[in-house]
């Protein structure tokens, strides 16, 4: 899936959006610590994949870059932050993909285009993906946290549904109800992937997990 150019969306709808999320650049000293936390998480990951969450300690990620536990401790307070760090970030790709869907676009349909984000790159490298929904529904530390985190993803995406249902944002049920329903699929459509251990498209799933909810959309 490719996100509408911003060029192509309405000068209104663009400032709309602006309204809702601003970015701005990060210093140096914060692109350094991106760039290491960066690093951190793709070796994590790797050993996660490789010998399971349970089986990796903190130590091991820390050696595997060369640094020290302590160090590892200045960029995430503890193992569960390396997984969680993905959900902060995909609730902000969420954001910004929804923003530059078409304005015509209804908001359900938006909404499934933007969780390409996460099918697309899921369905690439599964192993990933199945790593991800293993360690989040067998730890119950981080099932608590991870439903915090898409309560967060439905913080941020409710104001841009409610652009586009032309409502204003807080000001009404049906945006965050939208968002809400829409989430609530991903998370039945990751389940049943998940169950057949990612033989089948992600795709499938969400796509009929939101027409059962909205029967003939897109």
């Amino acid at each position: 899936m490719t996100a509408t150019d911003k060029s192509s969306v309405p000068v209104n709808f663009d400032r709309r959006y602006s309204d809702v999320v601003t970015t701005e650049k990060p210093g140096l000293r914060e692109r350094t610590r991106q760039a290491v936390r960066t690093q951190l998480m793709a070796v994590a990951w790797g050993l996660f994949v490789e010998r399971g969450y349970d089986a990796t300690t903190v130590d091991e990620i820390a050696a595997a870059v060369g640094m020290s536990q302590r160090s590892f401790f200045r960029y995430f307070s503890s193992k569960e932050d390396v997984v969680l760090v993905k959900f902060e970030a995909v609730g902000a790709m969420l954001a910004d993909v929804l923003a530059n869907r078409p304005a015509e676009e209804d908001a359900w349909t938006a909404l499934r285009r933007a969780f390409d984000v996460i099918v697309g790159p899921t369905e690439r490298d599964p192993r990933h993906g199945l790593v991800l929904l293993r360690i989040t529904s067998q730890a119950p530390a981080l099932r608590a946290r991870v439903l915090e985190e898409q309560t967060n993803w439905q913080e941020l995406l409710a104001p841009l549904v409610a652009l586009r249902m032309q409502q204003p944002a807080g000001g009404d049920l049906g945006p965050t109800a939208l968002t809400a329903a829409a989430l609530a699929c991903l998370v039945v459509a990751n389940a049943a992937w998940l169950r057949v251990d990612g033989t089948e498209p992600l795709a499938g799933f969400l796509d009929d997990a939101m027409r059962t909810v909205r029967p003939g959309a897109f």
